[in-house]
């Protein structure tokens, strides 16, 4: 469990010490790169995502609240299941994977639940930079707030070929989501916890000594002795 309450904890302070500081350092829409200026695969943007992971949206602000409302029953139900698995003593990389992704998801909750009400909106056309506990009130109300993404990856962009059905012709990019360290922590979680599902199981070791040799007993070829009186 203190191995679980570490991953836990070390995710949420690094995901939004990370949020906090791109939020109140950059206006909407601004980006560097991340490994000089000449890099044109790795960047740090602002992005706000009212949606799910990777910058995928759900259905307006009704949707916003049902999104919101669907991680929190989510949140707890993975945080039972995790307690269970201390509980019972499950294996340690399937404890961590589960914690990788309760952390990931609550990460994500908190920027949709309280980031509304305790930061001010960022505007990219006066490239104002959001003010943490504004004098006016936040930009949305309670569960109504936006996920901070910011690592963007464009590794690779070309155009669809011209014979491709639908897409042929128009442009392409690998990988085009932005995404945060929530994100990242929920991806690796589900990747591990495959990965350990699936990990196959080692064959018994042969004896080495003649100690670990086990012997059969004979069977009978003979009648049974008989009982005496």
């Amino acid at each position: 469990m203190k191995r679980a309450l570490l991953v836990i904890i070390l995710v949420l302070l690094a995901d939004q010490a990370l949020k906090v500081w791109v939020k109140t350092h950059f206006f909407l829409g601004e980006y560097v790169p991340l490994f000089g200026e000449n890099s044109t695969w790795a960047y740090l943007q602002f992005v706000e995502n009212k949606g799910m992971a990777f910058g995928l949206e759900f259905g307006g602000e009704v949707g916003k609240l049902l999104l919101t409302l669907f991680r929190m029953v989510a949140v707890v139900a993975i945080g039972w299941v995790l307690r269970w698995m201390v509980r019972e003593k499950q294996s340690g990389a399937r404890v961590i994977s589960l914690a990788l992704i309760f952390a990931g998801a609550l990460g994500n909750i908190i920027d949709s639940a309280f980031y509304g009400l305790l930061f001010s909106a960022s505007d990219p056309v006066t490239r104002n930079v959001a003010v943490l506990f504004p004098e006016g009130g936040g930009y949305a109300p309670f569960l109504h707030g936006a996920v901070v993404d910011m690592f963007y990856f464009p590794l690779w962009q070309g155009r669809f070929p011209d014979w491709l059905p639908i897409w042929g012709g128009e442009p392409f990019e690998f990988f085009r989501p932005v995404f945060n360290i929530a994100d990242a922590a929920i991806s690796v979680g589900v990747a591990l916890m495959i990965l350990v599902r699936h990990k196959p199981r080692e064959a018994p070791a042969a004896p080495t000594s003649p100690d670990q040799v086990i012997v059969q007993p004979e069977a009978p070829t003979g009648e049974a002795p008989r009982a005496q009186a």
